[in-house]
């Protein structure tokens, strides 16, 4: 079983960095995708980035070049976000993807973290 735990939300100013951690407890791969939703009250999970087997981070249009992911081993995942706006202002969850050969495939969501981007 895997379980998935965000951390690093928190108020900042516009302009200001945050950085979210997020780590998965249970038999994680480094070819598992994780990535990062975020969501704002009535309204849907948006995307914002994921790792790719290359190394290479996807972003959203909205955060490119402001946000970064990374990936300190098979379990653990970070979000930089730097120049943080108030629309950046939401729940971010993060999510793991297990995708075995010869069997199903399994997506785990944490909680999610707040972050509030205000004067």
């Amino acid at each position: 079983q895997v379980q998935v735990g965000e951390s690093g939300g928190g108020s900042v100013q516009p302009g200001g960095p945050l950085r979210l951690s997020c780590t998965a407890s249970g038999t994680i791969y480094s070819s598992d995708t994780m990535g990062w939703y975020r969501q704002v009250p009535g309204n849907e999970r948006e995307f914002v980035a994921r790792t790719t087997e290359s190394g290479r981070g996807v972003y959203t249009d909205s955060v490119q070049g402001r946000f970064t992911i990374s990936r300190d081993n098979a379990n653990t995942i970070f979000l930089p976000m730097g120049s943080l706006k108030p629309e950046d202002s939401a729940v971010y969850l993060c999510y793991v993807i297990q995708a075995r050969t010869g069997g199903p495939k399994f997506e785990y969501w944490g909680q999610g973290t707040q972050v509030t981007v205000s004067s």
